[in-house]
């Protein structure tokens, strides 16, 4: 029987580890970046560069960055979201998997045998988990791109599906990093997905 986990995650909470983990333990094909080039390929109007720039962002569509879009077609981010939901769509038809981000809880809402995810963790716990994966990046920069990562994410979320980001009501399994530690979330996540 097919098997579909997606895992939604705060950065630095662990999810794309535990994904990775997960789908190497379960045999099954493990997604996260690489969905940029399937989203590509899903529309004849999109480049990779274009996919990976605005990867879980929302592109400005006003004054300059107009240039982004066709005045006579639709706006980039309704072409990015659309050729997404192909591309992952298009993924779990086919095969089991583990799809980490890009709102692919809402996109296989419908679909059977998917266990959605959402991996959380306190602030301060995931940023000294940051700097212990990358310690020649100087803290401030780290605060910095977590913030930015948290907020792009979040704002992708509501408008894309009008959904609040984290909500622990869209998801089947929520695990919390910081409290539970790496190991114990991801026995948890394990044995939910193998009762699929």
């Amino acid at each position: 029987m097919k098997r579909i986990i997606t895992i939604g995650r705060e950065f630095g909470a662990g999810g794309g580890e535990l994904g990775r983990r997960l789908a190497r333990d379960l045999g099954i094909a493990y997604y996260d970046r690489d969905i940029i080039l399937r989203t590509a390929k899903a529309s004849a109007h999109l480049s990779p560069e274009q996919v990976r720039r605005w990867d879980e962002r929302v592109p400005h569509e006003f004054g300059f960055t107009q240039s982004l879009f066709n005045f006579y077609s639709r706006p980039l981010s309704e072409e990015l979201w659309d050729a997404q939901m192909r591309a992952i769509r298009d993924i779990a038809d086919k095969e089991s998997c583990v799809i980490v981000g890009r709102n692919a809880d809402y996109i296989l809402r419908e679909f059977d045998h998917c266990l959605r995810v959402f991996i959380h963790a306190d602030r301060s716990w995931r940023l000294l988990r940051m700097r212990d994966l990358m310690p020649d990046t100087p803290f401030d920069q780290l605060e910095s791109d977590m913030d930015t990562a948290d907020r792009a994410r979040r704002t992708y979320c509501e408008k894309m599906t009008g959904r609040t980001y984290g909500d622990s009501r869209n998801f089947d399994l929520t695990l919390c990093t910081s409290t539970l530690g790496i190991e114990k979330a991801y026995a948890l996540l394990k044995a939910a997905a193998e009762e699929l």
